[in-house]
């Protein structure tokens, strides 16, 4: 597993492209903080990284699928996945390696965020930013990438196109993502539906984390849909 995981890690830094998704997410996630209008911190009038957690997901739901769209595809497309097969290693081995690989570089990508907090904490003229509240929110987005992490992955292992790849999961991580807010909105639901309905997507379960409260709901949430989905490509590996 863990030869795996550093073939895939060494794979994605070998070229500019690893380098390029992290600029990329930094250099947008930064400029959307502290230069564009509306989502500016500075106009802000109080010390919060409130609109980071709002547009960061938004953001990795794109980056997060570009990253992983090649994990199987490409083993696929090339022939490469049947000289991974005869190696002694179990399927689960293999998912496990290629995504912990994956969680390596979402925390890199988060890490250098750590910056936006204590810049804001410096320029904050009062109390300051509440480190607790701000440490439950880095938890719960990184669970959030988590998730699309892996049904990145998933997706990877239905096909040996990788445009397909990132189309699909890009799409299913906006469906989990956010669909099931929008749905619940809707008016022909019975009272008390919307709230279960709402419930079942991801955003519901990030707000929660967002605000500072860590509830063991909602680590089941993200940990389930994790494994369900690894779960999924494992067994569609196990079909070819």
């Amino acid at each position: 597993m863990w030869a795996v995981c550093k073939k895939e890690f060494r794979q994605f830094f070998s070229s500019l492209t690893g380098y390029i998704v992290i600029f990329v997410f930094l250099l947008l996630t930064g400029l959307l903080l502290f230069v564009f209008p509306d989502t500016n911190v500075l106009d802000f009038g109080y010390a919060s990284l409130e609109k980071f957690f709002d547009l960061a997901p938004w953001v990795l739901l794109l980056l997060i699928p570009a990253t992983c769209m090649r994990s199987f595809a490409d083993e696929f497309r090339s022939g490469s996945f049947e000289i991974l097969q005869s190696r002694p290693l179990t399927f689960w081995q293999i998912v496990n390696g290629k995504y912990l690989a994956a969680l390596g570089v979402i925390a890199i990508a988060l890490l250098p965020t750590w910056i936006y907090f204590f810049s804001v904490q410096q320029l904050a003229t009062e109390s300051g930013m509440d480190l607790g509240a701000t440490a439950a929110s880095y938890i719960g987005l990184f669970l959030l990438t988590s998730v699309f992490a892996a049904i990145a992955l998933c997706s990877s292992s239905f096909t040996s196109n990788a445009v397909v790849s990132f189309i699909v999961s890009a799409f299913a991580c906006f469906l989990l993502y956010t669909g099931f807010h929008a749905l619940s909105q809707v008016s022909a639901f019975p009272a008390g539906a919307d709230y279960y309905i709402d419930m079942a997507g991801i955003d519901f379960h990030y707000r929660n984390m967002s605000r500072g409260v860590i509830t063991v709901r909602d680590l089941v949430y993200f940990f389930s849909l994790i494994a369900f989905f690894l779960t999924l490509t494992r067994i569609n590996l196990q079909k070819r």
